[in-house]
């Protein structure tokens, strides 16, 4: 074979090798503890996929496991004005994609491939919106659990023989799931007393939230009392699905110990989760406070009436959390939670018609904790101790997340 002709065919081939090599990218993740991780989210920057795959699209990308099966994923966009004119995904936050890691399974990998074909849209799985057909609800849910919180329109007065509902309450509310699909907009379009009365083999609205935190809800707390907001001012939803759903809620300033305070909170909704991750930031607007105690409250007797409930709570210092475990007399047993998994955990307290976990926050600073329910009759938590193994589990991930590590190959 003639020199040049040699040459010019490892060049070739050098270069067919280099953009064999931009077509994929290998992602590994590993973790230290022997429990079972199951729907783990990896998140990967947009701009690392868009780094080793050049010119990778957004619905024409491949998320495979180990195994070779395509996962579903998310693509956030974290600056819904900013515009992709460059084609390089500018606007683009994340790659989200879920793995159950079983006990002992320590590390997996994963390719991300891009496709000539389009990728369909995935099943959402985690969902949130406003509802201003029911008095500026806000509600949310994933394939585990639902959820809302109460707006302006119920907290306002009723006009003279309208019969209007009035509820001034920054508790949290919880819904119950038989089912992984999504229910919300399912249960809103059938009525407001519908789902509080029935349970035709999706789930019902059997918790009681009143004027207590819910399932929570939060405070500032003076060492003896609680003070708190009124419903939620205003929303923006951030990510929506399919496999995370980020929204934000504030909270106009109210009265607590000589000061006032306004709150932030984001709420961070995951698939295959019962839990969800809070980010509360507190602002001072009238006075001062160099450090504030919030409580994060669970309400002591959320069933309605004629349940008779057994109520057992157990509190976890080691995990800054506190479970409450409820039998009720027909609608099967009521499971809630909530983790302060960092050094912001500062011990217990409770008043009249709450069990409260507090936390020591510097105004402007975010407070990271986690919220959530569960219900023996979605097939998960048939006993008190499935559900406080399962928070257990949860705080155990939180102080031990995973590590994602890439390697570009052909």
């Amino acid at each position: 074979m003639k020199p040049l002709r040699f040459a010019m065919l490892l060049l070739a081939a050098g270069l067919l090798s280099r953009l064999s090599a931009a077509e994929r990218l290998t992602v590994t993740v590993t973790h230290s503890l022997d429990i079972a991780r199951p729907a783990e989210t990896i998140s990967i920057p947009w701009a690392r996929v868009a780094s080793a795959l050049p010119g990778a699209l957004i619905h024409h990308l491949e998320v495979r496991d180990a195994a070779g099966h395509v996962l579903p994923y998310q693509v956030t966009n974290l600056v819904p004005t900013l515009k992709d004119a460059t084609g390089r995904g500018d606007a683009y936050g994340e790659l989200l994609f879920q793995h159950d890691f079983a006990a002992g399974e320590k590390s997996t990998v994963f390719t991300l491939v891009k496709t000539e074909a389009v990728t369909p849209p995935f099943p959402v799985k985690a969902f949130a919106r406003y509802v201003p057909e029911r008095l500026d609800d806000f509600a949310w849910e994933n394939d585990k659990i639902a959820h809302r919180i109460y707006g302006p329109g119920l907290a306002a007065p009723a006009p003279a023989g309208s019969g209007k509902e009035v509820l001034v309450s920054s508790g949290i509310d919880v819904w119950c799931k038989r089912v992984s699909y999504p229910i919300v907009d399912r249960w809103y379009n059938k009525g407001h007393n519908f789902y509080h009365k029935y349970d035709l083999s999706e789930g019902m609205d059997m918790y009681n939230v009143s004027q207590s935190r819910g399932c929570g809800g939060t405070g500032i707390w003076n060492g003896h009392a609680l003070a708190v907001s009124s419903n939620y001012h205003g929303w923006k939803v951030l990510e929506n699905g399919p496999v995370r759903a980020v929204f934000e809620l504030t909270y106009d300033a109210w009265q607590a110990d000589g000061f006032k305070v306004a709150e932030t909170k984001r709420f961070t909704v995951e698939a295959g989760h019962n839990l969800d991750r809070m980010e509360s930031t507190f602002t001072v607007t009238e006075g001062s406070a160099a450090v504030l105690t919030v409580a994060i409250g669970l309400h002591k007797t959320p069933t309605d009436k004629g349940q008779d409930p057994k109520i057992d709570f157990t509190p976890q210092t080691a995990d800054g959390s506190l479970t409450q475990w409820v039998v009720q007399k027909t609608h099967g047993e009521l499971a809630t939670a909530v983790i302060v998994p960092n050094a912001a955990f500062s011990g217990y307290a409770e008043d009249k018609v709450n069990r409260l976990v507090l936390a020591k926050v510097t105004p402007g600073q975010p407070l990271h904790y986690l919220v959530g329910a569960g219900w023996s009759a979605a097939g998960e938590f048939a006993t008190e101790k499935t559900w406080t193994d399962y928070v257990a589990a949860c705080a155990a991930r939180e102080r031990s997340p995973v590590t994602v590590t890439f390697t570009t190959t052909p």
